[in-house]
């Protein structure tokens, strides 16, 4: 039997105004315990450019944009059986992009943890030093995206073709920068329940579910496969988040293009009563797991 109850794109729930196609993410801010090592790995392995480091805090992305914020805690712990990251996935702008990353991964004798062919998009899978998990993604063209029934009638993602991907790049020596155009491309979440995680994030948030299977949902804005995916893979009703402590993700962040449409989706968490507080850019609220996610307009 086939476990993936799939479910088209569609609304997030009656009444309520979903997410706009614009929609982008920002970037993932996350601990870890020693703050050179850290920069210095994404520098070599992922090939990120530093934007700012300071004595505990670090960004970094393309080079034009933030896709990563790093905070040290040299005394925080390992995750445990709660609520937390499950990864962040880097979206690089082609798959040529994606088979140089596979080349510098290569090349730094970086180890990865797995690689797969979702039809939407191919990835490879890997951990930075304390352990957060990492995607390194790359689009197919939407008109050749499968639907989510297509894609998880198989049981499953295909294995990624290895030598198709850097065929793409024949030739090329590994570069040890990566080129404009790499942004945050979603964010996949341990959580304690499926349900409680569609209640915020679809009909509060007002993201649309992409695909939806008993132990996860993939939910999106704008037909996108998935910008948050979440899973009871760590366990149901497993506990919250810690809020401080334990390497791992600080908080994520949804980036609208206007003012009223940031306006928009914090009237929801109101009318949810749920809290959330100021940010620049916007407004910061925690979901029913302990995670906070940040909502604000494009800078």
């Amino acid at each position: 039997m086939n476990p993936f109850a799939t479910v088209t794109t569609g609304p997030a729930a009656e009444g309520v105004s979903t997410l706009p196609v614009t929609l982008r993410l920002g970037p993932v801010s996350l601990t870890v315990t020693d703050l050179d090592r850290s920069v210095a790995w994404y520098q070599s392995a992922l090939g990120l450019r530093v934007h700012r480091h300071d004595v505990d805090v670090a960004a970094l992305g393309d080079g034009t944009e933030d896709v990563l914020v790093l905070h040290e805690d040299s005394t925080a712990q390992r995750p445990r059986r709660h609520s937390g990251l499950y990864h962040y996935a880097l979206l690089f702008p082609t798959r040529e992009e994606l088979a140089r990353a596979a080349l510098r991964l290569a090349a730094t004798r970086t180890p990865i943890q797995g690689a797969s062919d979702h039809g939407t998009h191919e990835a490879l899978y890997l951990a930075d030093p304390d352990g957060n998990g990492i995607e390194l993604a790359a689009d197919r063209p939407r008109d050749q995206w499968p639907s989510p029934e297509e894609e998880f009638s198989g049981g499953g993602p295909r294995p990624l073709d290895f030598d198709a991907l850097l065929a793409s790049v024949a030739g090329e020596e590994p570069s040890p920068q990566v080129r404009p155009g790499l942004r945050m491309g979603h964010v996949h979440l341990h959580v304690a329940d499926v349900p409680r995680g569609l209640a915020f994030y679809r009909d509060v948030i007002g993201f649309d579910v992409w695909a939806l299977m008993p132990s996860a949902a993939f939910v999106a804005a704008g037909g996108y496969h998935h910008h948050l995916g979440f899973n009871t893979w760590r366990g149901e009703h497993i506990g919250p988040a810690p809020a401080a402590g334990v390497v791992g993700l600080r908080h994520w962040t949804i980036v609208l293009a206007t003012v009223d449409e940031v306006a928009a989706v914090r009237e929801r968490v109101r009318a949810a009563r749920l809290a959330s507080e100021d940010v620049a850019g916007g407004f910061a609220v925690t979901d029913p797991f302990g995670m906070t996610v940040r909502v604000v307009v494009t800078a």
